[in-house]
């Protein structure tokens, strides 16, 4: 069956940023890749797999497995050494790494059962060869393991792969157009893999309803037809295809002035990105820029288009930083800083990927089309607090300790019934680490005790599955006893299948952290909102830091609500909290019946996820019939579960009433004041979370 062509580069509407984006590593390999943030539906997939048509076809020595060039073959190829001359032409590749590969898939391994049946040292190429001078699409770069970005992107920089595992030592050249997608609701980037990624764009879909219209008239007609569809846009596909060539021929002779230079390096300085690799980038992406307009010289507004694409991922300083670059202190300083160079050039407005003609049915995009930036974040309805009673006033004592990190210019509380405005939270700082108690199987993570892929080997198993990293030692063991009975002749031994033991480890995992957060009006009384928000945004970035999932749930007037449903944006998160009102009854029965809810829906979702819960109140249940009463028994039901759980407490003033504490004792959990959680001020406790009976405190690193 033939596969059906992949959808026209040039029919794709708007996405301006994103086509140029690309093009520009097309003609400058050495820009370094893109990163394409944006939301779910917004054609990243398409976009990268239609790039790959466009390359240009390369010339490989035949039966090479890692693509040598045969002008110039790699000294060091694995398959080699080969002999300069002619090769066989094929088109550019473009080679996906799927989000559950294995380090193996990625960079290669030793082919073991070759190994120990056959004597034979064979090395098997992984991705990273197949890539080799075509492009390698990571859809869902934000989900995949830490470690294999971190090998991704050292061969990306490199331009080689180094393998040294299992007695094989192998390097080879692995250059390739990198191009990552993500969707910023599942979770960030680490911010030193960030700028490993040459440009990003932010992508959107439109909200002109023409536009929209014309993305669903060319979808249907490429599904109906896809042979036809590709026809019709052919010469366009040709015409982008030349305009590659021309400007990658062009790039040698591009200048790069000096007054190019300092502006670059004044507007990097200017917005305070770490280290000089920005510099370099910003500097071959004008380059790249000056090549795809046609001109032999780096103009001002090539440096200004470079900026945008260049940068905003560079000088977010903490996962809650919005994303982006402000154009007017943008165009401040390149102004400041203009010369000659910049000058006698054009108004700053960079030309569309395309040039003058865009294809038979109409333009691609145009002042209409979708920006570089994010979408409105959406409505949230405030739910009005009901009348306030007597068990919300505030209570003698309750003022007269404030907390540490209480502002001292607060203002007076609200008055009884009314809704308090939300308040900013305080500084983040660093928290102790709170461990999920056992061992468990989840996700590569840094908060509990797993069994993972990476990490220090604890034992040996029979393989479930492929086999995975062998046990050299345990395999022998298993082996041994069987010799004689095999025949075995000589100093051989004689290995078969069911003698393999792969290596188990323990490293650590990654948690659900499901935050319970009370925004009564008995929180609110006593003025403590910002030092609880403070608190929670801590914790957040805790869990940012450690590779979780988080939730929130916040309970206040009759009920509780899900304000952020499980999920690895811990940005979305901070956002939530940042707005969350205040005001009310305390249904402290309902926020953790709610939690339950939410636990049980989440180990059907990913069973080996494990959660952490943690409860930010005062305990003082107010909401419904008997409301202490209900709030222990909707405890001792997650206790009985197993679920590990925490309680801040948040009580506050000499007069204290305990309630977090029995809280935490029908948990079966801990509790901690908002003051205990600072890392430095406990000496570096990192707290296990008891799910069950008892409650253990040891010191170690955190």
């Amino acid at each position: 069956m033939i596969a059906a062509p992949p959808y026209p580069f040039t029919a794709i509407v708007g996405m301006d940023d994103l086509r140029l984006s690309l093009l520009l590593n097309a003609v400058s390999p050495a820009v370094g890749g893109v990163l394409v943030r944006g939301e779910k539906g917004t054609a990243k997939s398409t976009a990268v797999r239609s790039l790959a048509s466009l390359m240009p076809h390369v010339d490989v020595v035949a039966g090479c497995r890692f693509s040598c060039a045969p002008a110039a073959p790699d000294a060091h190829c694995p398959d080699g050494p080969h002999k300069t001359g002619t090769g066989t032409d094929r088109p550019t590749r473009m080679v996906e790494l799927p989000v559950g590969a294995s380090e193996d898939r990625l960079v290669g391994a030793l082919d073991i059962e070759r190994a120990l049946s056959d004597g034979v040292k064979a090395f098997e190429p992984g991705l990273l060869a197949d890539a080799h001078r075509g492009v390698l699409y990571v859809d869902e770069v934000n989900l995949l393991h830490d470690h294999l970005v971190d090998l991704l992107l050292d061969a990306s920089a490199m331009g080689a792969s180094y393998v040294e595992r299992e007695g094989v030592s192998v390097r080879h050249a692995s250059r390739f157009l990198l191009v990552g997608t993500m969707n910023p609701e599942e979770g960030e980037l680490r911010p030193q893999l960030l700028d490993r990624f040459g440009l990003t764009v932010e992508v959107a879909a439109s909200r002109e309803p023409d536009q929209r219209v014309e993305v669903v008239k060319r979808r249907l007609a490429y599904d109906a037809d896809p042979v036809g569809f590709a026809a019709r846009w052919a010469a366009e596909e040709e015409a982008l295809r030349q305009r590659i060539a021309t400007a990658r021929a062009l790039l040698p002779e591009i200048t790069l002035g000096d007054a190019a230079l300092h502006q670059i390096a004044a507007t990097c300085a200017a917005f305070e990105v770490d280290g000089m690799r920005a510099d370099i980038v910003m500097a071959r992406t004008a380059t790249a820029l000056a090549a795809w307009a046609g001109r032999a010289e780096v103009l001002a507004e090539d440096v200004r288009q470079a900026a945008l694409l260049a940068l905003p991922h560079r000088r977010r300083r903490n996962p809650f930083d919005a994303p982006g670059l402000d154009e007017d202190k943008l165009d401040e300083v390149l102004e400041e800083f203009g010369g000659a160079d910049g000058d006698d050039g054009p108004d700053p407005e960079p030309e569309g990927p395309q040039g003058p003609d865009d294809g038979p049915d109409g333009p691609e995009g145009g002042p209409d089309g979708p920006g570089p930036g994010g979408v409105p974040p959406q409505d949230r309805g405030q739910q009005a607090p009901p009348e306030r009673t007597q068990d919300d006033a505030p209570r003698p004592g309750d003022d007269a300790a404030p907390l540490p990190d209480q502002h001292p210019a607060e203002q007076p509380a609200a008055a009884p019934g009314a809704q308090q405005a939300a308040v900013g939270a305080t500084e983040p700082f660093r928290t102790r680490r709170l461990d999920v108690p056992g061992l468990g199987e989840g996700a590569d993570g840094r908060r509990s005790r797993a069994r993972t892929a990476h990490g220090r080997t604890t034992g040996a198993r029979r393989p479930q599955g492929a086999l995975g990293r062998l046990h050299l030692a345990a395999t022998v063991q298993a082996a041994a006893p069987h010799q004689r009975a095999r025949g075995r002749s000589g100093r051989g031994l004689v290995v078969r299948r069911d003698d393999l033991r792969e290596a188990v480890r323990e490293g650590r995992e990654g948690n659900l952290v499901l935050f319970v957060v009370d925004a009564s009006g008995s929180m609110a009384a006593r003025k403590r909102m910002s030092a609880v928000k403070g608190a929670v945004l801590s914790l957040l970035l805790d869990a940012y830091q450690r590779r979780d999932k988080i939730g929130l749930i916040t309970f206040r007037g009759k009920d509780a609500e899900l304000a952020l449903p499980p999920t690895s944006s811990v940005e979305a998160g901070a956002v939530r909290l940042e707005s969350l009102p205040t005001g009310g009854r305390t249904p402290l029965a309902a926020g953790l019946l709610k939690a339950h809810e939410v636990l049980r829906v989440e180990r059907m979702r990913d069973p080996s996820r494990r959660p952490l819960l943690v409860v930010v109140t005062d305990g003082r249940a107010t909401g419904g019939p008997e409301p202490v009463r209900q709030a222990a028994r909707a405890a001792r039901l997650l206790a009985a579960e197993g679920t590990a759980s925490v309680v801040v407490n948040c009580e506050a003033g000499p007069v204290r009433l305990g309630l977090a504490a029995e809280l935490a004792r029908d948990l079966e959990g801990m509790a901690v004041t908002l003051d205990e959680l600072r890392a430095d001020r406990v000496s570096e406790l990192v707290h296990t979370v008891q799910g069950k009976h008892t409650v253990h405190t040891h010191r170690r690193a955190a």
